[in-house]
């Protein structure tokens, strides 16, 4: 397993300027979707859930194809054996809250309409640093194999998706004859080569978004430090924010990466990487805040378009997850796709295509179905009109 002695953003940077000095670093390798695998960044198998920040840039470079990882508990929980002599990767989690049970001026728990503790979510004097590690899926034995996909079984056009993104965006993007892209902070303002001057439609996307990624860092956005102070190493830190973004964006719209004209940047991250390690967990951090930003863009216009969403806001849901149910979470769309034996679910999280299995046990079921319950107010509504009718019947057990 990793060294425990040295902290995590410390790892990673050694790790990374090991890869830049060789041009190996994941968003220095370019590549193309066909054949790639539906996630092509780190995910925990068993949640579906993508790594961030620093994790995923840990779990990125060590190099593994599969994007599958699980901890040893896990593996064991779905029947699979980490392979002998195989050491986990580090991924560290922090905890600024937690969860405690509401108590009264007497000190008695306080308990909601349904007999249920009320719990509050407080914030904790000093961030609580947890560590854990995990193993690819390279390093297991018992798991099924990846699936990888062509064009065809994904269920959107990637260029049409990347130019609806970018459309929507409304930001101010020209087109001129010349060989160079770049945004430009004073006008608010990106400039771009003529579509005919790249040689594919996904060079120019993946081009148009990485400026875009520089766009959020306005003021009247995500007002992002490294974007609006000058010199050469301030700008060097912008650029390595929007090259991890682009790398981010690129795999969940599958229209790939091409790092070539960013080459020049690499003697200055390292540099910086070798003078300050902790900024490769600022840059990640902010990439996924790029990442995030523009993803609501896109979130916001498919509710607008999309009517049936509206219609299946009037209709009465069940008070449990069954097949069909879209359910926003995190940031995620998670689609009950069908049902198991024992009573699990089959999953999708869009719109990445994850797909996974649910048990009604599972904590992120419960999460679910509170969304669920949340979105769709008529299921509260019938759960108290039941109760009301359940307390008026005559019953011979005490009311508690």
């Amino acid at each position: 397993m990793e060294n425990k002695s040295r902290p995590l953003h410390e790892q990673v940077a050694s790790t990374l300027i090991e890869q830049l000095k060789k041009g190996t670093a994941p968003w220095q390798k370019p590549w193309n979707t066909e054949g790639m695998p539906i996630q092509m960044l780190p995910y925990n198998a068993q949640s579906g859930n993508r790594y961030k920040g620093i994790n995923a840039m840990n779990l990125l470079l060590s190099g593994y194809e599969d994007p599958r990882w699980l901890t040893f508990k896990q593996a064991e929980s779905m029947g699979a054996k980490i392979l002998k002599g195989e050491k986990g990767t580090m991924i560290q989690f922090v905890k600024t809250h937690e969860q405690k049970t509401m108590r009264d001026e007497k000190g008695s728990v306080v308990f909601d309409e349904l007999g249920n503790p009320v719990k509050q979510r407080l914030p904790l004097s000093r961030p609580i640093v947890s560590s854990a590690w995990v193993f690819n899926a390279q390093q297991i034995s018992g798991l099924e194999a990846i699936v990888k996909t062509g064009p065809k079984e994904i269920s959107w056009d990637p260029m049409e998706r990347a130019e609806a993104l970018i459309k929507n965006s409304s930001a101010e993007i020209n087109h001129r004859y010349i060989d160079s892209a770049y945004y430009d902070v004073r006008y608010d303002a990106i400039t771009l080569p003529e579509r005919s001057q790249f040689a594919a439609a996904d060079l120019y996307y993946a081009t148009a978004l990485h400026e875009l990624a520089h766009w959020t860092g306005h003021p009247s956005r995500l007002d992002r430090a490294s974007l609006l102070h000058n010199g050469m190493v301030e700008y060097s830190k912008e650029e390595l924010r929007a090259e991890i973004a682009s790398m981010l964006i690129g795999s969940e719209l599958r229209i790939g990466h091409d790092p070539g004209q960013h080459a020049a940047y690499v003697e200055s991250w390292v540099s910086v990487l070798e003078d300050t390690p902790f900024e490769i967990h600022a840059a990640a951090a902010d990439a996924e805040k790029i990442f995030e930003y523009l993803l609501a863009i896109e979130r916001k216009q498919s509710i607008e378009l999309d009517p049936t969403m509206l219609a299946s806001a009037m209709e009465t849901p069940r008070p449990f997850l069954s097949t069909g149910d879209e359910i926003l979470y995190k940031d995620r769309i998670y689609k009950v796709e069908g049902h198991l034996k024992q009573g699990r679910l089959r999953m999708e999280q869009l719109p990445s295509g994850i797909q996974f299995t649910l048990s009604s046990a599972d904590p992120l079921y419960g999460e679910l179905l509170k969304k669920k319950i949340a979105q769709h107010p008529l299921i509260s509504l019938e759960q108290s009109s039941a109760e009301t009718l359940k307390n008026n019947l005559p019953s011979s057990t005490n009311k508690r």
